[in-house]
């Protein structure tokens, strides 16, 4: 959904409202709008920690999803791109009722439109190199403003509110929604097919990145696509030792030393921000660790190329057969993990036991030729230790049972909801 509202002027926006304010990129604006002195109001399905923290900023949120939420005198909705695929009669009714709407994609074109924006695409790593390449620039006293995928740990938020004219944001490709931006740099960290219940194909995929490529000033990539395109793979023997594990982490940081390189910063700069990045929410984030030793780790790894980094990483840090690493999986939409079952079959090499949880359908309907169970005797027969569960309570006593001692590394992984497993079994010190 390419932006074609992109005359909106902000200065007279005064209340805004979000539909599906709890998510990721959404909640970012609804931020950054409070920042501005703006009158939030949002809804959403659930309850979650964003909503949460909105609320003490100052949102008034409502759970639901209805035009009837949505005050009378309201300048601007702005809407999670979930919603006319998920909802389309709602997503109608909010068409008709004469209020100026613009999805989040949309909006985040507008308050890029006239910033030096850099982005950062790709199928794997945009959250991780965003938060990098942020804190580069603000290490180096570029003060950006900043958009990211998850929670900055230092400032736990997704948004930061700079005074310069740098905007590092996160381009994701669902839809074609990073369309709506104008990059100086565009940062592309690697494609892989993913989103096949939008895209038809790879080469789909690839030709929306083609796109991106065409309305971007700069590029970089792991492997040059035109003359203008810049290979980050040779920075990463400039990376200093990072604190977060994985060759993966290592390529986002040669990614990220690109771009500060592109904008004049010094390479002492450089490495020494990127030796204290400490991470980001829910990216191979390390929770503690119990009383009886057990190291317990939550990743929003929800595809098998980033299973098998997360897996990869964790045993650089944890060696076999010493340690020991179970895996509680929450699939990601039945369209994922249809469209990419064989792989995700093969994704778990290196684990001890692998536990799934029911696939986490968000809005989608459910689809009985894909299940955990089908994926769980998929990763048994790839030589792997895998069992299903029907629900979050058979899984937690499943936990429980395992007695798990100071040589295993409990991993709840995914999208979704896994993380309250954890929650409710572990009580870490």
């Amino acid at each position: 959904m390419v932006n074609s509202k992109m005359n909106i002027d902000l200065s007279k926006i005064k209340k805004v409202f979000f539909l599906g304010i709890g998510g990721i990129g959404v909640s970012a604006i609804a931020r950054m709008m409070l920042l501005q002195g703006k009158s939030v109001f949002g809804s959403d399905i659930l309850e979650s920690i964003i909503v949460e923290d909105l609320r003490n900023l100052g949102a008034e949120i409502k759970l639901g999803q209805a035009i009837e939420l949505i005050p009378k005198d309201i300048d601007l909705v702005i809407y999670s791109i979930a919603i006319p695929k998920y909802d389309p009669e709602f997503f109608k009714k909010l068409q008709n009722s004469g209020i100026q709407i613009l999805s989040y994609p949309q909006m985040l074109g507008v308050v890029t439109a006239n910033k030096y924006t850099i982005a950062v695409s790709g199928t794997h790593g945009k959250t991780t190199t965003t938060a990098m390449i942020a804190k580069i620039l603000i290490d180096a006293g570029r003060d950006p403003s900043v958009v990211v995928g998850s929670l900055l740990k230092d400032y736990k938020s997704n948004f930061i509110a700079g005074e310069s004219e740098f905007f590092v944001v996160e381009a994701c490709e669902y839809e074609r929604s990073f369309l709506n931006l104008k990059p100086k740099i565009l940062v592309i960290t690697n494609i892989e097919a993913d989103h096949l219940d939008y895209y038809k194909n790879l080469a789909d995929i690839q030709n929306a990145f083609d796109e991106l490529i065409s309305q971007s000033e700069n590029a970089i990539s792991a492997s040059p696509i035109d003359s203008r395109s810049k290979d980050y793979i040779k920075y990463l023997e400039k990376i200093p030792k990072l604190s977060v594990p994985g060759l993966h982490n290592r390529m986002n940081a040669a990614a990220a030393f690109a771009v500060a390189n592109l904008l004049g910063i010094k390479n002492e700069t450089i490495q020494k921000s990127l030796a204290e990045f400490s991470g980001t929410w829910r990216r191979l984030e390390k929770k503690g660790k119990t009383k009886e030793g057990t190291i317990i780790y939550d990743d929003y790894a929800h595809h098998p190329t980033e299973i098998k980094a997360s897996i990869e990483a964790l045993r650089e840090l944890y060696p076999a057969p010493k340690n020991k690493i179970i895996i509680l999986f929450q699939p990601h939409l039945y369209s994922r993990t249809k469209a990419l079952f064989d792989d995700f079959a093969k994704s778990f090499k290196g684990a001890d036991r692998v536990m799934l949880l029911p696939i986490y359908f968000a809005r989608e309907a459910k689809d009985e030729s894909v299940s955990n169970e089908k994926l769980a005797k998929a990763i048994t027969l790839a030589g792997d230790n895998a069992q299903a569960f029907p629900d979050f309570k058979s899984a937690e006593k499943a936990v429980i049972s395992l007695n798990l001692g100071s040589k295993d590394i409990f991993v709840t992984m995914g999208a979704g909801e896994a993380y309250k497993v954890a929650d409710n079994v572990f009580k870490m010190i």
